[in-house]
């Protein structure tokens, strides 16, 4: 089989957010090298496709290698991870099958705000919210019990968010919203903070689609913030990153189990969700509040979804193979021309 691999150059300048940022951006050629080493293992030839600034010679380098399937890593284009969508849409356009979720969920599930909106109208639990679009500075947030934390919109890889995140008054809250603002160019999505544990239910298959077991990020005694911030998941030498450690399977009871999974399968199909997904929860009080959906959530072999495949059993070769057969049923048949 013959497999093109795709993943995002960084640029040599990031266009928005803290210079410490390139740090997740970076790690998409890494989890690249470790998708093609799987399928070299799997017995198939495969090209890595790096898309940089010339979305032309990234077409034409596609159309040359003439895979059978495409493994869509790009989780941006050139820095800019609203057009994660696009990127999947040009895959559409060319007329090859590719991994992971469609244009229309990428967009979806890249825009916090409107994820939310969703989940609240088809009654999922998800934590009381409002959006501040670029230039407000006032929100309205009478109906919302602090402490507060404040995101970027669009980002996701914890950009943005630090313990300066969470906010206890007015006067830190404002601030915070311009910090997003002015540093990452984008709405900031305020929402009340759910002091519970932090869950991640990863999801693979189409119809019917299967819940992995479901991990817990732990935080250890003498945290400021109990959050996976950025430095947290990034930042191996900091002590935000030695204060928060996966567990996997979590240790839940069987009736939280179920409602984890329950609540991530329903918010999956909701988004219209592809191949794999990962969504993160905050469990408190018994239930289980959706904070995020991660349509193509990283596949590198440490990160949290093959975390939770080999906790079922499926090792890291055969969790890339897995998902390489879902985009390969996709793949439309060749018709002879009459």
């Amino acid at each position: 089989m013959n497999v093109s691999v795709c993943f995002n150059r960084v640029p040599p300048k990031l266009f928005k957010g803290e210079s410490l940022d390139r740090i997740s951006e970076e790690g998409a050629e890494k989890e690249a090298r470790a998708v093609k080493a799987a399928l070299q293992q799997l017995g198939h030839k495969v090209k890595l496709v790096p898309l940089a600034a010339d979305l032309v010679a990234f077409a034409e380098e596609l159309r040359a290698a003439r895979p059978d399937a495409v493994f869509n890593l790009c989780e941006g284009f050139w820095g800019d991870s609203r057009k994660e969508l696009h990127v999947a849409a040009l895959l559409d356009l060319l007329g090859v099958a590719y991994t992971g979720s469609s244009p229309l969920c990428l967009g979806l599930t890249q825009d916090k705000a409107r994820t939310k909106d969703l989940l609240h109208a088809h009654s999922l639990p998800t934590p009381r919210y409002v959006l501040v679009r670029l230039g407000e500075l006032f929100p309205k947030t009478k109906n919302l019990t602090y402490p507060l934390i404040v995101k970027p919109r669009f980002e996701d890889a914890s950009l943005g968010i630090t313990l300066e995140s969470i906010v206890d008054n007015e006067k830190a809250l404002t601030r915070r919203i311009r910090y997003v603002h002015d540093t990452y160019r984008q709405g900031a999505l305020v929402e009340e903070f759910i002091e519970g544990r932090e869950l991640n239910a990863a999801v693979l298959g189409n119809a019917p689609m299967e819940a992995l077991p479901v991990s817990e990020i732990v935080f250890k005694p003498g945290l400021k913030r109990t959050i996976v911030s950025y430095d947290g998941k990034w930042l191996e030498d900091s002590a935000e990153y030695a204060q928060t450690e996966p567990v996997c399977p979590a240790p839940l009871k069987a009736k939280e189990t179920l409602l984890v999974r329950d609540v991530a399968l329903r918010a999956c199909k909701l988004l219209d969700c592809r191949d794999y997904a990962r969504v993160d929860i905050r469990m408190r009080d018994g239930v289980p509040y959706i904070l995020e959906i991660n349509a193509n959530p990283d596949l590198s072999p440490d990160a949290g979804l093959a975390r939770s495949a080999a906790s079922a059993g499926l090792g890291y070769p055969k969790l890339i193979e897995r998902i390489l057969n879902l985009a390969l049923k996709r793949k439309e048949p060749v018709h002879a021309k009459p």
